[in-house]
């Protein structure tokens, strides 16, 4: 079984990131989180240090189109304003035009191309790397 969601649970009871669901009746409808110390990309934290990153952003499929997206991403900037911080950022990959567009209509700006590193378990529990090419995208939060 995949256990990505324990994963993050886990990571938020440390402090390091909050983890954000949506429901849509008795269904997970999306999920994503906020990465409090920014994005794991060495160079896209060192271009904007002290930026929180919304990160593994997830819609089911047959869901989209109807503002879970919109509300998670909402949500995540509710919470980077508690905590008084003035900006916030998203990842999105050059293959995906869809959420780059969502994004940018949500006030996003493409700041930083770069290369996305990361992994994953599968179902099985195998270790998959992915490296694709992203940008860097930030939304500057007014107090």
């Amino acid at each position: 079984m995949n256990r990505e969601h324990a994963r993050r649970l886990e990571r938020q009871l440390a402090g390091a990131e909050t983890y954000l669901v949506a429901w849509h009746d008795d269904v997970l409808a999306g999920h994503g989180a906020v990465q409090w110390q920014g994005c794991t990309d060495a160079e896209v934290r060192a271009a904007f240090p002290d930026c929180p990153e919304i990160y593994g952003l997830s819609v089911r499929p047959e869901l989209r189109g109807r503002g879970i997206g919109t509300a998670l991403i909402g949500a995540a900037e509710d919470r980077v304003r508690q905590r008084g911080l003035r900006w916030i950022g998203i990842s999105v990959d050059v293959d995906n035009p869809d959420a780059g567009r969502l994004y940018e209509r949500l006030g996003y700006l493409a700041k930083l191309r770069y290369r996305g590193v990361w992994s994953y378990l599968d179902a099985a529990g195998t270790k998959h790397v992915v490296d694709e090419p992203a940008i860097f995208m930030v939304k500057d939060l007014p107090s």
